[in-house]
């Protein structure tokens, strides 16, 4: 049995039908929803990780590929988390090339939670020492995810000190109309102030009545009581 029918064979174990009308629902799947026609298996994220963790080591591209371009979203998340634990595999020495791949097949990275568990280990990751062009490029970008990328991406400069592309990034997105945006970018400027309140406070100071609402409460969310209130009344 070839590998990829031997994974299909596995991660099937773990459908459950009665998880598909709860994840259609939650990733907003009907007409003119951001999720419009991604099908679901109802298959759970822990138990797709079991599977990755199985196989990962042994799968190249074109395996990947075979899962990354199917219309079921946990097919999607099997090939995007592949791609994640070999990037950080000690055995493995292919970050430029799983960055690259990820790039020319960044359509098919078509969803937040796609976005949110692999963007800042291997997109942010590689580009902490390298050219950030293509993320500013995302984020003016008329693509939802792309721009989702872009800002996610960042919480791995966080981590690593810089926070100045992020704020940089999030100026760019400050009037984006979509609530996916709206929310991203609020977490990374909360993720911002655990490292450097005083940088979020004064990033906030300028901008925080411009802001969309949905946005300010997550940048603000672990800020002391008084203080959120302030924001939220504009009093700051």
């Amino acid at each position: 049995m070839n590998i990829t029918k031997q994974i299909k064979e596995d991660l099937a174990i773990f459908t459950n039908i009665n998880n598909v009308q709860t994840y259609k629902s939650f990733f907003k799947t009907k007409a003119g929803d951001y999720a419009h026609k991604d099908v679901f298996l109802g298959i759970k994220v822990p138990d797709i990780r079991k599977i990755v963790k199985k196989y990962f080591l042994d799968l190249c591209f074109s395996h990947i590929d075979e899962f990354l371009h199917s219309p079921y979203h946990e097919y999607r998340m099997f090939a995007l988390l592949v791609l994640t634990y070999q990037y950080k595999s000690k055995k493995l020495n292919k970050k430029e090339e799983i960055f690259n791949f990820y790039i020319q097949n960044i359509s098919w990275v078509n969803n937040w939670d796609l976005i949110d568990v692999t963007s800042p280990h291997i997109v942010g990751d590689y580009l902490i020492k390298e050219d950030k062009s293509i993320l500013y490029e995302f984020a003016r970008s008329n693509n939802l995810w792309k721009k989702r990328v872009a800002i996610i991406s960042t919480f791995a400069f966080i981590n690593n000190g810089n926070y100045q592309d992020t704020l940089k990034i999030a100026d760019i997105l400050l009037k984006d109309e979509h609530d996916l945006i709206h929310k991203a970018v609020g977490w990374a400027i909360r993720n911002v102030g655990k490292k450097d309140e005083n940088t979020m406070i004064e990033f906030l100071n300028q901008r925080y009545k411009k802001m969309p609402r949905t946005m300010l409460r997550y940048a603000i969310e672990k800020l002391p009581e008084q203080l959120r209130q302030n924001y939220l009344k504009g009093t700051i």
